[in-house]
C-alpha cells in the first residue's frame, strides 16, 4: 500500500524542491502540500472526521512554516492527530532541537539540505510506526478515533475545595452520556481519586513515567475499569514516586489517553508541579476549582498569577468553578471574576455536605443521589463545558443533520 504525505511548507522554492524528492520515493504518495500552520490542521481535521484511515501516514513539517513556529505546530498535530508521523525537516542537526523535536512528538528529524536516502529512509520508518499504530487503534474495546479527545484539567487553589469531587464527578457526567472517558489522577502525592471511588489497584501512571511508546496494549495494563465506565489511571500508592513523572512523561501519557478516549479529565490538586503544569498548558479546558473565602480566592488569584509568569496558560483561558456556594456569602462568582481575571462558570456547586458525607466516608462518591443539589449542579457544569452529549433530535433519527455540539464547548482555540 503506498504511502501517503503530506508536505506542509511555507516558502515555493522549497515547495517545489521537497514535493519533487517525495515523488521519487518508492511506494510513496505524495498528496497536495499545504502552505501555512493552519491550513495543516485544518486539512487533517477534515479527514479525521471522515475516518482515521483518511489520515496520511506521514506529515512533512518544513522549518518555514508559519504563522505557527514549526516546533510548535509538531506538538499540536502529534497531540490531536496520534495516528500520523510528523517529520521535521531543518537546517538545524544539533542534539537540542533534536530533543525538543522528538519532545514535542515529532517521529523523525531530517536536515537540509534534502538528500534522497535520508529522507528515504525516515519516511519509511515514519510510516511503518504509523501503520502500527493504526493496527492497534483498530482492536478492542471503546476506541475514540476523531481528532483526539478533549483534554479538561481541574486544580484547586488550596486543599480541600473539592477539586478532586469535582473532576470525578464531571468524568461519571460525560461517561454517563455515551463518551468514552478517562480520568487521570495527577495529583501525584496526594491523590485521593482511587479513595473516593472506593478502587484497590497496583498499577499507577507511574508504571508509563519510563515508557516512550505507550501502545494500547501497555495503556489499557495500566488504566482499572471502574463499574461506571471510566477508565481510571491512578496516582501511586507511594507518593513519592511521584517524582518520577517528568513533564515530558506527562505529555505523552495525556496524548496517549486522548487518542484512546473522548473525554479525558485530570485531577491535578492543589500542588502544581512540573508535570501538571505540563498537562494543564496543553488542556482545552483549564478549571481552577475555588470557594467563596477570602483565603481561596487568594489562592485562586496566586495560582492565576503563576500560570501567567510562567506561560502555562492565561489568565482569560481558565475557568474558574465556585464550589459550596451560597446566596448569602459575601464573595460572590462576579467579585471572584474580577480578582482573578478569568472567566468564572455559569454553574456555581452549592454548599451542602450533608449530601455528601455518607458517599464520601463510604468512598462511593459515584452513588450520590441523582437528584442531590451538589450532584446536579455538577452534572450541569459538565453540560456546560460541553462534556455531555445533547439528547439525539428527531431530526437526526430520521437521518436529517443536526448541528454538532459535542465535546469542548469551552475548548481552547490555539493561535
Amino acid at each position: 500500500m503506498p504511502t501517503r504525505i503530506l508536505p506542509a511548507v511555507g516558502d515555493a522554492d522549497a515547495v517545489r524542491a521537497l514535493t519533487t524528492l517525495l515523488s521519487q520515493l518508492p511506494d510513496a504518495e505524495p498528496v497536495a502540500p499545504v502552505g501555512d500552520s493552519t491550513e495543516l490542521v485544518d486539512t487533517l481535521a477534515r479527514l479525521a472526521a471522515e475516518s482515521v484511515d483518511e489520515l496520511p501516514e506521514v506529515v512533512v513539517v518544513h522549518e518555514r512554516i508559519g504563522p505557527v513556529p514549526a516546533l510548535e505546530l509538531v506538538h499540536e498535530v502529534a497531540l490531536r492527530f496520534p495516528a500520523v508521523g510528523v517529520i521535521l525537516v531543518t537546517t538545524d542537526a544539533g542534539p537540542g532541537l533534536f530533543q525538543a523535536a522528538m519532545d514535542a512528538g515529532a517521529r523523525g528529524l531530517v536536515t537540509l539540505p534534502l538528500n534522497y536516502e535520508e529522507l528515504a529512509h525516515r519516511v519509511q520508518a515514519v510510516a511503518q510506526w504509523s501503520v502500527g499504530v493504526r493496527r492497534h487503534l483498530g482492536h478492542g474495546g471503546d476506541v475514540f478515533t476523531g481528532a483526539g479527545g478533549t483534554v479538561i484539567t481541574v486544580s484547586g487553589a488550596k486543599g480541600g475545595v473539592g477539586t478532586t469531587l469535582t473532576a470525578v464527578q464531571l468524568a461519571l457526567a460525560a461517561q454517563a452520556s455515551g463518551r468514552p472517558t478517562a480520568l487521570v489522577d495527577l495529583d501525584l502525592q496526594t491523590g485521593d481519586v482511587a479513595s473516593y471511588l472506593d478502587v484497590q489497584f497496583r498499577r499507577s501512571v507511574v508504571d508509563l513515567a519510563a515508557i516512550t511508546d505507550i501502545s494500547p496494549r501497555i495503556l489499557a495494563e495500566a488504566v482499572f475499569r471502574h463499574d461506571s465506565g471510566v477508565a481510571l489511571l491512578l496516582a501511586p500508592a507511594e507518593g513519592e514516586r511521584g517524582e518520577e513523572v517528568t513533564d515530558r512523561a506527562a505529555r505523552q501519557i495525556v496524548s496517549a489517553l486522548r487518542s484512546r478516549y473522548e473525554v479525558v479529565v485530570v485531577d491535578c490538586g492543589a500542588q502544581l508541579g512540573g508535570a501538571g503544569a505540563t498537562v494543564v498548558e496543553l488542556a482545552d479546558t483549564a478549571l481552577l476549582v475555588t470557594t467563596p473565602d477570602v483565603v481561596a480566592v487568594r489562592g485562586a488569584k496566586r495560582a492565576v498569577r503563576m500560570w501567567d509568569r510562567l506561560q502555562i496558560r492565561k489568565a482569560e483561558e481558565t475557568t474558574v468553578v465556585v464550589n459550596r456556594h451560597t446566596r448569602t456569602t459575601e464573595i460572590q462568582p462576579p467579585l471572584i471574576q474580577r480578582i482573578t481575571g478569568t472567566a468564572v462558570a455559569a454553574t456555581a456547586i452549592p454548599a451542602n455536605f450533608r449530601e455528601l458525607q455518607a458517599a464520601v466516608d463510604a468512598g462511593r462518591v459515584h452513588d450520590l443521589d441523582g437528584k442531590g443539589a451538589v450532584r446536579q449542579a455538577l452534572w450541569a457544569l459538565a453540560a456546560e463545558l460541553g462534556l455531555v452529549k445533547a439528547p439525539e433530535t428527531a431530526l437526526e433519527r430520521r437521518g436529517g443533520r443536526g448541528r454538532d455540539r459535542g465535546a469542548g464547548g469551552l475548548r481552547r482555540r490555539k493561535e
